[in-house]
């Protein structure tokens, strides 16, 4: 079992920076793969970036590639997301989600929110333009 608990979210200018961190607890918990996922108003969720528990790959949709990074510190039992030159099309809110994959990673399974069995309750992004 695994929780975790968003935090970061809030008002920004477009153009400007935020970092999300999702804390998790638990037993193990740095052993999870850890994914963000985002849900615009009005649209479906959609992935933004996962990072791997043992060798930190990482990877990232293509709207947010080169704009936004995703970190662990597996010591802390945090993952982040520095999100850059915010958009007004990256207003949402934002999850982060986790899961072990047993039965093996690939960074396709890790964008389909179907495959996370824990998941935050988010955190509200909102960039005015």
């Amino acid at each position: 079992q695994v929780e975790l608990v968003e935090s970061g979210g809030g008002l920004v200018q477009a153009g400007g920076s935020l970092r999300l961190t999702c804390a998790a607890s638990g037993r193990k918990s740095s052993n999870y793969v850890v994914g963000w996922f985002r849900q615009a108003p009005g649209k479906e969720r959609e992935f933004v970036a996962v990072i791997t528990w043992r060798d930190h790959s990482t990877y990232y949709a293509d709207s947010v590639k080169g704009r936004f990074a995703i970190s662990r510190d597996d010591a802390a039992n945090t993952v982040s997301l520095q999100m850059n030159t915010l958009k007004s099309e990256d207003t949402a809110v934002y999850y982060c989600a986790a899961d072990l994959f047993r039965s093996g990673f690939t960074p396709a399974k890790g964008m389909v929110q179907e495959g996370y069995a824990y998941w935050g309750q988010g955190t509200r992004v909102t960039v005015s333009s």
